[in-house]
């Protein structure tokens, strides 16, 4: 499935993977991978064979979150849960749960221009600050 394209890729991201798995990372930050470009290209692709790198079973090691369904507000607590005090935050959100499910899991972001911006400052400060989830 990956084409020759996507074989340095790969290669770089099985050399990012290592050197994470051999401690030469930050261990308070999650490995965060950005991958941009049109429609079409590959990215999701390369997302599910980084996954199937690192787990065997990718049904639980590949989480596609679609940030369209999260173009409100008020949908935050839905991707994130609700703040502590509120009624669900037991519950955790689409996120949480998914990763509580698989911590080490490679999540896919997609569409994510389509989210509201509190959602995506909600996800940057994740990637900051992991033991907020």
């Amino acid at each position: 499935k990956i084409y020759f394209q996507h074989f340095f890729r790969l290669f770089f991201f099985h050399l990012a993977i290592r050197r994470k798995e051999n401690g030469w990372y930050d261990e308070d930050h999650p490995l965060v991978f950005l991958f941009l470009g049109s429609s079409g290209i590959g990215k999701t692709e390369l997302a599910k064979q980084v996954a199937a790198y690192l787990h065997k079973d990718i049904k639980k090691g590949f989480i596609r979150i679609d940030m369209s369904e999260y173009q409100e507000k008020h949908e935050v607590s839905k991707f994130i849960g609700s703040p502590p005090g509120y009624v669900g935050h037991e519950e955790g959100g689409q996120l949480t749960r998914a990763l509580a499910a698989c911590p080490n899991a490679v999540v896919l972001f997609d569409e994510t221009e389509k989210a509201h911006p509190d959602v995506l400052t909600a996800l940057l400060q994740l990637f900051d600050e992991v033991g907020h989830i």
